[in-house]
């Protein structure tokens, strides 16, 4: 099979795909004619063919898919108006924690964020597919071990944890302000990375100014909590 022919069957199957398709799977597309190497480069010039266009095609996590540009949320966002899902700055912390010091127990995040972390926070984690508990530590109670998920990485668009800034990293600032004025930083999973590379730390009460405070409602995303246990 050519390249021309591999590259419209693998383009049609990842614009219908309603999920992102590893390689296995786009291997099943030719009867296993192509090994993982040969797809890989087909997808590279795959990913050429659609550069300067508002859709790319990126590797994520789980495999690859279309999405569109930073650049088109402002026009795409018109046609569904509807605001994001609001996260406290005490989900946002507890979120970079688990992301960057995982697996952690609770215990773990409550000495870090210095104050008692509520069950619902964790939970409203949980049920968004963000977090997972992944074993016990062997100590008194066997606290449960919690890390980020594949479903983590595929909504924040990277292929792993390395991908996350560096601890302690300054932010590009102009990416960051690039970010807010195309919306990104709407993003729930994206702000919690900023804040972490921001702070190189995880203090409560210095969380909300992480962010260039242009969206309104990336601040209100960053509101404190009514209580101190969160």
């Amino acid at each position: 099979m050519n390249t021309t022919d591999a590259k419209r069957i693998l383009e049609t199957a990842l614009i219908c795909a309603q999920q992102p398709l590893p390689l296995r799977e786009m291997g099943v597309l030719f009867n296993g004619v192509l090994t993982a190497d040969s797809l890989k480069l087909v997808l590279e010039d795959l990913q050429n063919d659609w550069t300067g266009r508002g859709v790319e095609l990126v590797h994520v996590a789980t495999g690859w898919r279309f999405q569109s540009r930073p650049q088109m949320r402002e026009y795409l966002d018109r046609l569904h108006p509807e605001k994001p899902p609001r996260y406290s700055r005490a989900a946002l912390e507890t979120l970079a924690i688990i992301a960057y010091r995982q697996p952690v127990t609770r215990g773990d995040m409550e000495d870090i964020r210095g104050v008692t972390i509520n069950s619902l926070l964790l939970k409203q984690l949980e049920d968004r597919g963000w977090v997972e508990v992944i074993g016990h530590r062997e100590t008194v109670g066997r606290p449960g071990l919690y890390a980020t998920t594949r479903q983590f990485l595929d909504d924040l668009g990277v292929e792993s944890l390395d991908q996350l800034p560096a601890m302690g990293s300054a932010p590009d600032q102009a990416a960051m302000r690039e970010r807010v004025e195309f919306g990104i930083a709407d993003n729930p999973l994206i702000t919690a990375a900023e804040l972490v590379a921001s702070l190189g730390a995880t203090d409560e009460g210095t969380a909300a100014h992480a962010l260039v405070p242009k969206n309104t409602e990336i601040q209100e995303s960053l509101e404190p909590d009514a209580g101190k246990s969160s």
